[in-house]
């Protein structure tokens, strides 16, 4: 399985996300599931989703996973702000499930000034009443680690340890590392030595079979910058040597993994034929994590069957 790809855009139709992608070789697609910077949408017409399926046939893109709009903070200590991004995180979940997309990723949040604990609450309290109002969703909820700038929660696994553990249904989540962020964050993932200690770090706090997608962005910024800015592959401070090793780690080699680096050009083209040689010149692999001591609550859990194997 192909298993690169890029975030692609919906303009004229969600369909027209995989005809892009197909475009440029991808193998998986991400996209949004509404326009990202509005907090209506109408629900999808069942020409919209034939249509939807009707493009993956085609274009033999099996794997697309979707993209929360960045308005949603789930940590917001403001009331209406909360019960609104919970609304719209809701419908988002309704669109993914009526195209049947297996993945919904999504940050955090934010607390705003309300301090990290009271943002942890508040999140997994957001998403305990979200799992209630959409029992029976078949939809994977996928908290993305981020760079931690401001008051953004979930920069370490610490952080989404803290908030999986809030949920009662944790069954139901799951985690998309994005390789910009890990970096911002502070983990330096830049030579074998630093991947495999970020590596055994989240299978230790969280459990790599949680790992379901990932985000492939090289940084504009460098080590524990905070800084959340894309860069195209190794051009930024990530560099070469880390999507190397991720591109030949054999614990990841079915897990969906998408671009979403500056759209210039022919980039994403570029981009995924640097991506692909890596993987074509491959080094030593990284010797496998140790999975013997993980963090209270982390289960192993065998992959969505609606996931990349699809």
């Amino acid at each position: 399985m192909d298993n690169l790809g890029a975030h692609m855009s919906i303009q004229g139709g969600l369909h027209e996300a995989l005809i892009r992608g197909k475009a440029v070789g991808c193998g998986v697609v991400q996209i949004f599931l509404k326009n990202q910077v509005q907090w209506a949408a109408k629900p999808l017409t069942p020409d919209e989703i034939a249509a939807f399926k009707q493009a993956q046939r085609e274009t033999g893109i099996r794997t697309v996973f979707a993209h929360d709009t960045y308005l949603i903070n789930l940590g917001s200590p403001n009331e209406t702000d909360w019960k609104r991004s919970m609304d719209t995180f809701f419908v988002e979940m309704e669109r993914a499930e009526a195209v049947e997309v297996p993945y919904l990723v999504f940050h955090p949040g934010a607390h705003m000034g309300a301090g990290p604990a009271a943002g942890i609450r508040r999140i997994a309290r957001a998403l305990n009443l979200l799992l209630r109002r959409g029992r029976g969703f078949r939809v994977r909820l996928l908290l993305e680690n981020t760079a931690g700038q401001g008051s953004l929660l979930g920069s370490t696994f610490e952080e989404l340890r803290a908030i999986m553990d809030g949920v009662h249904e944790s069954e139901r989540l799951g985690l998309c590392l994005d390789t910009c962020h890990l970096l911002a964050a502070g983990y330096d993932i830049r030579d074998r030595d630093g991947y495999e200690r970020t590596m055994a770090a989240c299978d230790r706090l969280i459990g790599l079979e949680q790992v379901r997608a990932f985000h492939l962005n090289d940084a504009k910024k460098g080590l524990g910058s905070h800084l959340d800015r894309h860069e195209h592959i190794g051009k930024g401070e990530v560099g070469l040597e880390a999507f190397r090793l991720l591109m030949n780690d054999h614990r990841f080699h079915d897990v969906p993994m998408a671009l979403e680096t500056p759209k210039e050009g022919d980039m994403d083209v570029e981009n995924l034929r640097v991506l692909r040689n890596l993987r074509a010149t491959a080094r030593p692999r990284a010797r496998r994590a140790s999975r013997g001591n993980r963090g209270a609550g982390a289960q192993s859990r065998s992959r969505d069957e609606r996931g990349a194997a699809e």
